[in-house]
């Protein structure tokens, strides 16, 4: 007797769990950042390579072009006067 209410009350525990369930990933935007800027050649590889993605993972890729800091340098340096 014994036996069966040990073996009914864990067969009891067990139905109350329900298992656990994964969250679609991911589950918020992607960026993809690219250290060159836009334009070249590596800009249109990592939008098409995001483009494929997208289509994979079913959520969508933005592509960030970040050109290096020494470009950006040149840009905001002002002219040396000679």
């Amino acid at each position: 007797m014994r036996f069966i209410l040990t073996a009914l009350a864990l067969v009891t525990s067990l139905l109350a769990f329900k298992p656990a369930t994964a969250e679609k990933y991911p589950d918020r935007l992607v960026t993809m950042v690219v250290p060159f800027a836009a334009g070249g050649a590596t800009d249109a590889i990592a939008r098409a390579l995001a483009n494929q993605m997208s289509k994979g993972l079913g959520q969508q890729i933005v592509v960030e072009n970040h050109a290096p800091r020494a470009e950006r340098a040149c840009m905001y340096r002002k002219p040396h006067p000679s």
